[in-house]
């Protein structure tokens, strides 16, 4: 009853394995997203304050760096779910 076979306590450590780098794949992601997200308004605010007149067109390229900077964060969560609902290795 409290004992475990080697099969199960396998599948336990691979779950437990999987939780934890899922929760590692997460925090690495949200920490690049967040450096890159934060690097490329930077940018903008100072390309904007050089050129007013060209505000338009960095603001515009600045939305469409933001939206695939967290593109890559959404992948990465999508495989941390994958990793803990669906996961393959078990």
């Amino acid at each position: 009853s409290l004992t475990m076979d080697a099969n199960t306590s396998m599948v336990w450590l691979i779950k437990v394995v999987s939780v934890f780098s899922a929760s590692f794949a997460i925090a690495i992601a949200a920490f690049g997203g967040a450096q890159g997200q934060g690097k490329a308004a930077a940018a903008a605010a100072d390309a904007i304050a050089r050129q007013p007149e060209a505000g338009d067109r960095i603001f515009t390229t600045l939305i469409l760096s933001l939206a695939l900077i967290e593109s890559l964060v959404i992948y990465a969560l999508a495989v941390a779910l994958v990793l803990i609902f669906a996961n393959p290795l078990i």
